[in-house]
């Protein structure tokens, strides 16, 4: 899981895909964390994204580094309401403090359960790693 969130954390953005009823919706993102052993992303309890997440908790993201290498992570995401899992979030993100509370209606954290990552590049064999 860190070799992930390294490699994620060095590009930056990531595209994160959700499912809209039958349509796929891509954005980027910017959030990662790893709080508890667990690698988490935020966002907006009032945006499509987590509403959409709400609805199928299956995600796959994206990351690519500019220098032909990419992971895919495919993963259920799961809410966790805790103010200490918001907390940790923010704290990683000041600069999301302006307009997200850890104690407010609108924060959402949530984690990746049962993710496989593939990482690919142009010049090496693909390889795998679930956490």
């Amino acid at each position: 899981m860190k070799e992930v969130y390294d490699f994620i954390k060095k590009c930056p953005a990531y595209q994160i895909a959700t499912m809209d009823g039958d349509q796929p919706r891509v954005r980027p993102f910017s959030t990662l964390d790893i709080f508890e052993e667990k690698l988490y992303i935020q966002t907006g309890k009032v945006k499509n994204v987590f509403k959409q997440m709400q609805v199928n908790p299956k995600v796959e993201i994206s990351a690519y580094d500019g220098a032909g290498n990419w992971v895919r992570v495919t993963a259920t995401v799961v809410s966790d309401d805790r103010l200490e899992a918001k907390k940790h979030m923010l704290d990683a993100y000041p600069e999301l403090k302006d307009i997200y509370k850890a104690d407010d209606y609108n924060t959402a954290v949530l984690y990746l359960k049962d993710a496989t990552a593939t990482f690919y590049s142009f010049t090496a064999e693909p390889h795998e790693i679930n956490f």
